[in-house]
C-alpha cells in the first residue's frame, strides 16, 4: 500500500502537523491520518474501550476539509 499526501493543517509548525494521506488500495478507499494521540482521560472515557490494535487521534477540521475537497473533485469526474 502506498500513501499520497493530500495536505496538512495550515496552523501547524514544520514537522509537527496533523496530515491527511490517501492510499492506493484497490479493494476500498482508505485514508491515513497523522494527528495528536488522544490521552485525555475524559475523552477516552467518553469513547470507551479501544482495541490494542487501534488508537484514537485528534485532527483539526481543516484537515477533514481536505478530504471533502478530494471527494467532491472525484464525484465531479463521474
Amino acid at each position: 500500500m502506498r500513501a499520497r499526501f493530500l495536505g496538512k493543517d495550515p496552523e501547524s509548525q514544520e514537522g509537527n502537523s496533523p496530515t491527511l494521506f490517501a492510499t492506493d488500495r484497490t479493494d476500498r478507499k482508505t485514508y491515513l491520518a497523522q494527528g495528536w494521540k488522544v490521552v485525555d482521560p475524559e475523552a477516552l472515557a467518553d469513547v470507551g474501550e479501544v482495541p490494542d490494535h487501534e488508537t484514537l487521534i485528534e485532527i483539526p477540521e481543516e484537515v477533514l476539509k481536505m478530504y471533502a475537497l478530494r471527494y467532491l473533485e472525484q464525484e465531479g469526474e463521474h
